[in-house]
């Protein structure tokens, strides 16, 4: 059997290294310190409220030190998925620092009103009689229904996860990248199922150019948000829709992916939105599966899991984190990749 030998790194190989490593701390360092005070921020607000009492998990809760071990892990796959021609350098912010000064001026602005959102009363939060979108996920006043909360999504998560959002999402752009391949992407149909404000999508256009994308979510605002981001092209578009009732044609995408969605959606309807994917999708069709971890995937974090919903108003997540996902999607025969 002969042996592969590893092409010796270039000058030009190093010189990628060290650009990706430069913009991967910094991001890493910004989204982390605002993490940190806003940690601070919340504990303060919380001395005004003794009473209020979070639960004690059951399962262990991971180290941050090992959080920030998978975080680097992270980091190493992201680069080699670059390397290996899966998809092009992460892009820097589409409004550069000014546009992230304004957004964290911003997420600033709403922080403390959320902190104090979520002791005084988490039950009110969730109206039995709205449909699930339109409750007030996260605590945020709005949930998803304004410009407010469009502008403030994406910096919201990227600082819950220090940072590292855009890159958990780009390992979805792998096997779009071999289907890619083996396929004139001119020829192929794909949609982001629940696009939010686009950042899938956009990672996505700069990968692959030339595959047709359609955007669903539920929000106008998130989807002008999207626009910005996204571009105007014919073969580039968004457009409102719920994951449980697409306006697709049976069998007409050769690739959907849904991002962060199903811990969303109350049981039935993630059992709809799975029986959609399975009657959009062409036979055999690709369907990149990217959403929080289950109980007993990576034990550690058991613990975190049961934390989660209760730091963050997550309705439904609960049962999500224990949902056999192989069984939700058996009958609509998928291949379904997970990232």
């Amino acid at each position: 059997m002969a042996e592969t030998l590893e092409r010796p790194a270039t000058l030009a190989d190093w010189a990628r290294r060290a650009r990706f490593a430069t913009a991967s701390m910094s991001r890493l360092a910004w989204y982390g310190a605002h993490r940190y005070a806003s940690r601070r921020i919340d504990q303060r607000i919380g001395e005004d409220y003794p009473d209020f009492r979070i639960s004690a998990p059951e399962g262990p809760v991971p180290s941050e030190r090992r959080i920030l071990s998978d975080i680097a892990r992270l980091q190493t796959a992201d680069l080699a998925n670059v390397e290996a021609g899966h998809y092009p350098m992460p892009a820097r912010e589409a409004d550069g620092l000014a546009g992230l000064i304004k957004r964290a001026r911003a997420y600033y602005a709403d922080l403390p009103d959320t902190a104090h959102r979520r002791r005084r009363a988490p039950e009110t939060e969730t109206a039995s009689n709205e449909p699930y979108y339109l409750q007030h996920f996260h605590f945020q006043a709005d949930g998803w229904m304004s410009e407010v909360s469009a502008e403030l999504y994406e910096f919201q998560v990227e600082v819950l996860f220090n940072g590292a959002t855009a890159a958990m999402r780009r390992q979805g752009l792998v096997p779009l990248s071999r289907l890619v391949r083996e396929r004139d992407q001119r020829k192929l149909q794909y949609a982001n199922i629940a696009c939010r404000t686009g950042n899938m999508l956009r990672e996505i256009t700069r990968a692959f150019p030339r595959l047709p994308t359609i955007g669903f979510d539920v929000s106008e605002p998130y989807l002008r948000y999207g626009r910005k981001l996204t571009g105007r092209r014919r073969d580039r578009r968004l457009a409102a829709a719920l994951a449980e009732a697409l306006p697709l044609a049976d069998e007409s995408l050769d690739a959907a992916s849904v991002v962060y969605l199903f811990h969303e959606l109350p049981p039935e309807v993630r059992r709809a939105a799975a029986g959609e994917l399975g009657r959009v999708l062409k036979p055999g069709g690709l369907l990149v599966f990217i959403d929080t971890l289950q109980m007993d995937d990576e034990p550690d974090y058991d613990g975190l899991l049961e934390f989660f919903p209760q730091l963050f108003l997550e309705p439904y997540y609960e049962g999500f984190v224990r949902e056999d996902l192989d069984a939700l999607f058996a009958p609509h025969e998928l291949k379904r990749e997970e990232a």
